[in-house]
Order: C-alpha cells, then sequence, then structure tokens
C-alpha cells in the first residue's frame, strides 16, 4: 500500500517562526513567536500542508544550551503554533559546530531528506522557507523550492554578494502564505 503524495513545507526555525539573536536563542523566554508567522503556519495547516521544521542549533555544540533546553524551546513552540491553530508535524535539528559539521547541517541536506522520506513528499513540490543562505543553499542541495523571507537574517542575506535574485523573496512567512495559497485557490 502506498501513502498518498504530502503537501510538505519546511519551514528554518530561527528568523522566519521566531526573532532571531545573532546571540542565539538559548531559553524558552529568549524564544519570541514572530505573530504573522503564527498566523501563517495556521493558514497553512488549514489549507491541508503539512509543516515541519529543520534547523541548525550549533548552540549546543557551542555549549550555550542544552538538548533538555532545547526540547523546553520546541515545546513553547508547538503550543504556541497549537493555540495559534496550526501544527508542526516534526522538527529536525542539527547540533553540529559549523566547523565540524556533519551531513545533517545546513545547506547539506541529511535533515531535509529524512523529512522528505518521513512524509513521502517529493522534493520539487517542497518548499523550503528560509531566512539565510545555508537555508536557500539547503533546499536547492535537496531540489525543494527554496524561499527567502526578510525576517530574522533575512535582508542581509538578499544583500550579500552572490544572492541568486531568481530566488524568490516575501517580506514574512505571512507574504509567503499568502501568495502560496492565493495561487493553489
Amino acid at each position: 500500500m502506498t501513502t498518498a503524495k504530502q503537501l510538505l513545507i519546511i519551514l528554518d526555525r530561527d528568523g522566519v517562526i521566531n526573532f532571531d539573536s545573532d546571540d542565539y536563542i538559548k531559553s524558552a523566554d529568549e524564544w519570541v513567536a514572530i505573530k504573522s508567522s503564527l498566523a501563517a503556519i495556521s493558514d497553512l495547516t488549514k489549507a491541508g500542508y503539512t509543516l515541519v521544521v529543520a534547523s541548525n542549533q550549533s548552540g549546543i555544540s557551542r555549549g550555550l544550551l542544552t538538548l533538555k533546553t532545547l526540547a523546553t524551546i520546541h515545546d513553547k513552540m508547538l503550543k504556541e503554533v497549537a493555540d495559534s491553530g496550526g501544527a508542526i508535524s516534526a522538527i529536525e535539528f542539527c547540533p553540529d559546530h559549523p566547523d565540524r559539521a556533519g551531513e545533517d547541517r545546513k545547506p547539506s541536506t541529511g535533515m531535509v531528506l529524512r523529512l522528505l522520506n518521513r512524509f513521502n513528499a517529493k522534493a520539487k513540490d517542497t518548499w523550503f522557507v528560509g531566512d539565510s543562505q545555508s537555508d536557500i543553499s539547503c533546499a536547492i542541495n535537496a531540489n525543494c523550492k527554496p524561499a527567502l523571507v526578510l525576517t530574522g537574517k533575512g535582508e542581509r542575506t538578499l544583500k550579500a554578494k552572490g544572492f541568486d535574485k531568481n530566488i524568490p523573496v516575501f517580506e514574512n512567512l505571512k507574504a509567503f502564505t499568502d501568495q502560496l495559497l492565493a495561487k493553489s485557490s
């Protein structure tokens, strides 16, 4: 028996769902949702999309937070998303330090390939929304459809030398969602 193809959207966490910090998000108190992102996740959930997260979390290997603290942050995120009427079906994270990056750390594709496999999704039909070049490169490396949001590090990413001007750019996750849902209706 084959499972139906999923409408999957992969989201980066920091800078897409919540406000980012150059000092890392090290506690649940520091994790603050972008309200329009919660609304976007709700809209996408109601439209039948499965939303998942793929996030580099080098703060763990840097000793800035523990796995237990990360779990507490994710519990807060999942609760706020659910309270807003949305759902995140899976969270993949990579604790690797950039200097010792394995196959999971974006822009490598380990996390994304596991998510695509787990949800029986086709890469070419899957959006990956992020705010950094590593997110965009990961999406391209995995054959997903990349989208850049200008929240978080997005403005910096857009202005960086060599940024591919063919990548769709959105003010925030809500703007991406509104355009995606308008095109699919």
